[in-house]
């Protein structure tokens, strides 16, 4: 049996608010069926090609341009496929609906959107991993709140984003608190509508990227909003593809070909702060530099694990969270897994980003 609905929330309300009608409509096709929807037809099994055919593009996610950028700070080599376009998009919900379009093949994003995707009957599979140690998001109050921690969100209205990390972290924030669902009122918005929402006092709390609270503060600081610090980690950021495109020979082996330097691109970054403070935070997000190192001084130290065991067990613990809710059915996460690609990122960095 499914576990029961969070009392007062409605899960097609969720989907609609966070997928279009379009998209809700599919997903909720999909529950109603005992198997996944039409979309699920597997990943192929066949061995990676050594060699990326000529001709092939790919379509790959760039939020904020931050892809390209450090392949061009860090000098990377010229990658051995075509890159069509450089997508910018990140959130979850985002990166599922051009999936669907065919107008994005390759995708960077957190534990929960694979999860969510399966739930609404599109097939994707994970293809690299980088462990996350330390918290990226923390919650922000609304201006002029008196809310001091995470106990202190009870009967409070919280911006909730169940396709996305930030809403994992929450669910976990509130079980670690002991907190039910029914304690508090889960207000259901994409993570771009979070700031505006905290800004009108739509919300009470909202669940933010660690880089954007500095710029938040600066705002609205002086008016009473202010942050709160959690222990949660988001641990899996990861690239994942459509089915589609990975049964497809030779766009599986471009994405193959890009994994090293995705993986590369991320230690540099780690390994630049000066450069990237200055080249990304302070040109192109506008950040004062005191601000940009706020955030690097917290950044998470790559960690590409040549076992997915560990990810594999956490993505079942988060796909356990969200069924207990009522937000998905209750499934096993291995299926979302391409092993084919298991080992690729790490043997692509040196030893101590592999453990």
């Amino acid at each position: 049996m499914p576990s029961p609905p969070v009392p007062g929330v409605d899960r097609r309300l969720f989907l609609t608010s966070l997928l279009g009608v379009g998209a809700a409509a599919a997903g909720l096709s999909g529950c109603a069926n005992s198997s996944a929807a039409a979309d699920v037809s597997g990943a192929s099994a066949a061995p990676l090609a050594h060699k990326v055919p000529a001709g092939t593009s790919l379509k790959i996610a760039s939020y904020l341009g931050t892809q390209q950028l450090q392949f061009k700070l860090a000098k990377l080599p010229a990658l051995p496929f075509t890159v069509s376009s450089w997508v910018n998009i990140g959130a979850g919900p985002d990166v599922i609906n051009a999936f669907r379009a065919k107008s994005l093949d390759l995708a960077a994003n957190a534990g929960i959107p694979p999860i969510q995707a399966h739930y609404q009957g599109f097939d994707a599979k994970i293809v690299a991993i980088d462990l996350t140690r330390k918290p990226s998001y923390l919650f922000a109050t609304k201006p002029g709140s008196d809310i001091r921690d995470v106990a202190g969100f009870k009967g409070k209205k919280l911006a909730f984003s169940q396709g996305q990390a930030q809403g994992v972290v929450l669910l976990r924030a509130l079980k670690k608190a002991g907190l039910a669902y029914d304690d508090v009122k889960l207000v259901p918005l994409t993570s771009n509508q979070f700031l505006t929402a905290l800004q009108s006092g739509q919300v009470d709390i909202a669940p933010l990227a660690i880089s954007q609270a500095p710029a938040y503060l600066q705002q609205y600081g002086s008016k009473g909003a202010h942050t709160i610090d959690t222990d949660v980690v988001d641990l899996l950021s990861l690239l994942w593809a459509p089915a589609s495109v990975l049964n497809d020979r030779a766009k599986a082996a471009a994405i193959a070909a890009y994994i090293p330097q995705w993986a590369q691109g991320q230690v540099w970054q780690y390994e630049h702060p000066d450069v990237w403070n200055e080249e990304f935070y302070v040109k192109t997000q506008n950040l004062t530099l005191p601000q940009a190192q706020s955030i690097t001084k917290l950044a998470n130290k790559p960690l590409f694990p040549p076992s997915w065991d560990e990810a594999i067990k956490w993505e079942q613990e988060t796909a356990d969270l969200l069924a207990e809710g009522g937000f998905v059915k209750k499934t096993d996460v291995s299926s979302l897994f391409d092993h084919r690609f298991e080992s690729i990122a790490a043997r692509a960095v040196p030893a101590e980003y592999r453990r």
